[in-house]
């Protein structure tokens, strides 16, 4: 004789005022106007974060490459950094940069030269190719970031970003350490 067991219920994510109303249930004192805020907030940028690692899969590239190729271009032309400065900007130790480079000049993206006036020195620089995949990765994101934005227009796109700069400031005032790696720019 068997039993039929019911299948497992599919979990969901609680939709936003679920999950406050849970918060609330559990801990009376909660804000639920700052929860939805914040709750929210996460979820965006989750699922941005999402959105971008889906376009980065498209041109064959990580969001790990991403932030070397990023890194080159900010640093403006002729677009090279050594492996060590590039460690620091991105929080990375010497070795995983070293694993990171190995891969993006296999790649195309990169390329590892001695400096002609100090031997020592490594150079790694930005190749057309990854200047490519960067800029459409750009053209990629503008077009997401545009359609994600267009129900905010105007002056409320002006007030919404004053506001998330002010949320931001107030973060990194209040928790330093929540800077992470930009702590190492200054």
């Amino acid at each position: 004789m068997t039993t039929d067991k019911p299948a497992p219920a599919k979990s969901r994510e609680l939709g936003i005022a679920e999950q406050v109303a849970v918060y609330q249930r559990e801990f009376p004192t909660v804000d639920p106007q700052v929860e939805t805020i914040v709750q929210t907030l996460s979820r965006v940028a989750r699922r941005m974060g999402v959105a971008y690692d889906r376009q980065l899969t498209v041109l064959g590239i990580t969001s790990a490459e991403w932030e070397v190729l990023k890194a080159l271009v900010v640093a403006g032309s002729p677009y090279r950094l050594g492996p060590g400065e590039l460690a620091k900007r991105l929080g990375l130790t010497p070795a995983a940069m070293t694993h990171r480079i190995d891969r993006m000049v296999a790649e195309d993206l990169v390329t590892r030269e001695r400096d002609e006036s100090n031997r020592v020195r490594v150079i790694i620089e930005l190749t057309e190719n990854g200047r490519d995949k960067w800029l459409e990765s750009m053209r990629m994101a503008a077009v997401f970031e545009e359609e994600l934005l267009q129900d905010v227009k105007g002056e409320e796109r002006a007030v919404l970003s004053a506001m998330l700069a002010r949320m931001l400031r107030r973060i990194e005032e209040s928790q330093p350490d929540a800077l992470g790696r930009t702590a190492d720019l200054t």
